[in-house]
């Protein structure tokens, strides 16, 4: 049997004013077909080109990208602190968009000397880096002045689903989301790629005027050390993921004082780094 679904009935526009490409669909299910207009989630390519110079193309959901150029020339450590960004510019072009972001011209000098031109694929987060120094930098040391409870760390988590509306549309995009000590997320940005929704996160809270150590970041991905780094740099203290931890996201969230949370499911969780932060008293066997 063939069944037809009317168009766009399951299409709209997410919170952040993206609406994603409409696709005409075949499903079966229950032993018939279904035609249906469904929600494809979009991944063009976005330049960074920082001074006119071009330095990465990123694969990314074409939403929230100042807060992404921000987050990404932070995070990558382009730039020392925010207010170096002088400016921040999107242009939509034919096969994708093009970010233009003004820097000091000695930041623009540095960052000529790293030799890195990415083009970077939708999981990547160190495509065309060229050397193993550059690849696996030392994360900066963040503060220690935040403590969170259990239950504000699993209120955040259960409060999440709600607040993906491109993931509830797609199925197909990554969430990073900031929420404050008592567990009320403040700020949630998504994407195809894992490190573009962290990017967008950090970008959105410094152009919010929200500080990033004042709260706690929760990922739906796993957190690889690139997650680690990146959070690290924008001064986050605390970082839980939904999914696993890698050995050297551990090891890095280590040695920046970081804590490193996983598996934050139905009531559990499992710390893998300077668990002071989220349970007073509690020491790791050395």
């Amino acid at each position: 049997m063939i069944e037809t679904v009317p168009l766009r009935d399951e299409v709209g526009a997410p919170e952040s004013g993206h609406i994603p490409h409409a696709g005409r669909v075949a499903r079966w299910q229950g032993g018939r077909v279904v035609y249906a207009i469904e929600a494809i989630a979009d991944e063009v390519p976005v330049a960074l080109v920082f001074g006119g110079v071009p330095h990465a193309v990123m694969m990314a959901t074409p939403a929230d990208l100042e807060d992404f150029a921000v987050g990404f020339t932070l995070s990558e450590s382009i730039v020392g602190h925010a207010a170096e960004i002088q400016s921040v510019r999107v242009e939509r072009q034919e096969d994708g968009y093009r970010v233009d972001v003004d820097i000091p011209s000695e930041r623009q000098f540095l960052l000529a000397t790293r030799q890195r031109n990415l083009t970077g694929r939708t999981g990547c987060g160190l495509c065309g880096t060229r050397t193993l120094a550059e690849a696996v930098r030392p994360s900066q040391p963040v503060g220690r002045g935040l403590t969170v409870a259990p239950t504000a760390l699993h209120a955040a988590a259960e409060g999440l689903t709600a607040r993906q509306p491109l993931n509830a549309l797609t199925g197909a995009t990554h969430a990073a989301a900031w929420a404050t000590p008592d567990g009320a997320i403040h700020c949630v940005r998504e994407d195809v790629g894992r490190h573009n929704a962290l990017d967008k996160l950090i970008g959105a809270l410094v152009r919010g005027g929200f500080r990033a150590e004042d709260g706690f970041v929760l990922l739906t991905s796993r957190a690889s050390f690139e997650m680690v780094q990146k959070a690290a740099a924008a001064g986050v203290e605390l970082v839980a993921a939904l999914s696993a931890p890698t050995a050297l996201a551990v090891a890095h969230a280590e040695s920046a004082g970081m804590t490193l949370i996983a598996f934050v499911r139905s009531g559990r969780h499992t710390v893998y780094s300077h668990p002071q932060r989220i349970h007073a008293g509690l020491e790791m066997a050395r």
